[in-house]
């Protein structure tokens, strides 16, 4: 019985090195791919399944730049929950609404404005192509930013700031404003995954839509194996006169082969490098990360 028990607690013991190596191995790669690069990198990463987790600089109070859109659709949809809102219903855009000099496909599609449009297209717009108008429509329409504040806090999330919208981003003081880290973005898309926040219906629509985003396919998607499931929220800033960039931003859930799936959160603060060195930045961890889990399991 003692053999038995010694051999039992080598087995654990070897185990579980094997498992800190790795970790510690996959850790040095994300170093590695972020040294001296012109930027301030946050990375939160976890198995939604497994437990692991895996963070670098995961307190990076980071802007959230778009990142914010799925905070904003996480509180419209809590209003559908309530019945307060329905997919369904139609909300008039007026053409004082689509402002100009943003992106907004939704403007390209109905540039005279004057237009109806189910608050589900309004969501799609805006989740899924990004858009700014439709996003700062979203947000008058649960309240201003103070509500969806209340509501983000409301579900144990105190890393989040927002108090500004799109339009007012126009600033470039005001790029700032709105914040979160890597590890409470990680927490809330777990939060989110698992419907505790959400009913299952809304849940599975808000992920789907998530998965159909047609921005940064160069990022964190760059660095995935093609046809993966990537339920994702993108978010840029433009650059000031110094070829300073605010920040830039990918975030998601990811579905591996083997129907796990891992969250991963990339931050990526007061860059200098061009846009395509940030973007393989994005997909360089993104890759490393899925190597490790594709490897692990």
């Amino acid at each position: 019985m003692i053999k038995t028990l010694f051999c039992g607690l080598l087995l654990f013991s070897v185990s579980f090195q094997s498992y800190a190596q790795t970790t510690d191995k996959l850790r040095q790669e994300l170093k590695q791919i972020i040294a001296g690069k012109n930027a301030t990198v946050g990375i939160s990463i976890k198995s939604i399944e497994d437990k692991d987790t895996l963070s670098v600089n995961g307190n990076l109070k980071a802007p959230l730049m778009s990142v914010f859109k799925f905070h904003i659709a996480l509180a419209v949809l809590n209003k559908v929950d309530e019945g307060k809102l329905y997919l369904t219903q139609n909300i008039f855009i007026k053409k004082k609404d689509l402002h100009e000099d943003t992106w907004s496909p939704m403007k390209k599609d109905f540039p005279d404005g004057n237009v109806t449009l189910t608050l589900d297209k309004l969501l799609r717009y805006t989740v899924s192509h990004s858009d700014n108008n439709g996003c700062d429509i979203l947000i008058d329409l649960v309240g201003g930013t103070k509500d969806i504040q209340k509501f983000i806090y409301k579900q144990g999330i105190k890393d989040f700031v927002i108090k500004v919208n799109e339009e007012q981003m126009k600033s470039w003081k005001n790029l700032y404003i709105n914040t979160t880290t890597p590890l409470a973005t990680t927490e809330l898309l777990e939060k989110f995954y698992k419907g505790e926040i959400l009913k299952e219906s809304t849940t599975k629509y808000l992920y789907q839509i998530m998965v159909e985003t047609s921005r940064g396919l160069t990022w964190m998607k760059a660095g995935l194996p093609e046809n993966t499931e990537l339920a994702h929220r993108t978010g840029m800033s433009g650059t000031n006169d110094d070829n300073l960039r605010a920040a830039m931003n990918d975030v998601g859930i990811v579905k591996l082969p083997n129907g796990k799936h891992f969250i991963i959160s990339i931050y990526l603060k007061n860059i200098t490098e061009n846009q395509q060195d940030t973007e393989k930045i994005m997909a360089d961890i993104t890759k490393a990360t899925w190597e490790y889990f594709t490897n692990k399991n």
